[in-house]
């Protein structure tokens, strides 16, 4: 594997890598498998022995990074070889490749890193007055600059437990399925979540008339008529809006609040000239007396 970018399969090999302490491990291997053969007709506790001496050795290796497929090539042979293959241990492309031929490497040293880019993650900013709204599991709209009009939709699987104290916001985590490997890691996007809950009290979006100081929604009464009401809005999706008090389960609204004025100075009037409309006889809440 000589270049980054590369695809790469699981157990594909990454290197030969020579090291005396691979030829001592498999020198051992096989002094311990010949010891195991000439001691087959000994007694139990010599044979346990023997065949501890080997599985010992066949982990040695195994630590060392050698895989089952290169260690029973050693069984089988009965062959040292000066240098042994390293293999990758997950599928994915590589992204960083931090070795040349011929170069001297330490125990601990980072060769290669390899990811999975057949799911992404996202991490972006929420806002602390925003938190109360956000939940595990809760579906996002990701919008890439990069891909204009390809929406890609996920969910949140993690929240960090702090906040950055002078931004005032959370970090939340976002996967994303990648098909095609489109998305790259360091792109930008622009994520939306949908944060009002399937069994929340919401209503259409479009049913809110905001004045600016205050939001109303038109219910329909059980003689028919229509009235208005003050409601305590929370967080809104594209399509809907969740209504913290005002309104009750099981009451009917208005779809669509947009053919009043969106004008407070205009409200009244609005409100009062609708009762002739066929379907729209409405009647004002009674005034609170001091």
């Amino acid at each position: 594997m000589n270049s980054t970018g590369q695809p790469i399969a699981h157990g594909q090999p990454l290197l030969a890598l020579y090291s005396p302490m691979l030829v001592s491990a498999q020198e051992e291997l096989l002094l311990a498998s010949r010891l195991k053969g000439t001691l087959s007709g000994a007694s139990g506790e010599t044979r346990t022995d023997a065949d501890n001496l080997e599985a010992a050795a066949t982990k040695r290796l195994q630590y060392l990074g050698i895989s089952s497929s290169d260690i029973e090539r050693i069984h089988r042979t009965g062959e040292v070889r000066r240098t042994m293959t390293l293999r990758s241990t997950a599928a994915g492309v590589v992204i960083e490749k931090n070795v040349l031929s011929g170069q001297r490497i330490m125990a601990g040293d980072a060769l290669y890193k390899v990811a999975d880019l057949t799911t992404v993650w996202i991490e972006g900013e929420v806002f602390e007055r925003d938190l109360p709204a956000i939940r595990l599991g809760a579906t996002v709209t990701a919008e890439f600059d990069a891909l204009p009009g390809a929406n890609r939709f996920g969910r949140i699987t993690y929240i960090y437990p702090t906040l950055n104290a002078e931004t005032r916001t959370a970090r939340i985590r976002v996967a994303l399925s990648n098909p095609g490997l489109l998305l790259k890691p360091g792109m930008y996007a622009t994520i939306r979540i949908d944060a009002v809950s399937s069994t929340a009290l919401s209503v259409p979006r479009s049913a809110v008339l905001s004045t600016g100081e205050r939001n109303l929604v038109f219910v329909r009464r059980t003689d028919g008529k229509l009235e208005p009401r003050n409601v305590t809005i929370a967080e809104s999706t594209p399509e809907r809006t969740r209504i913290l008090s005002g309104l009750t389960v099981g009451e009917t609204v208005v779809a669509s609040a947009t053919f009043l004025v969106d004008a407070e100075s205009n409200l009244g009037t609005a409100l009062g000239g609708m009762g002739d409309m066929p379907g729209m006889d409405m009647t004002k809440p009674a005034e609170k007396k001091e």
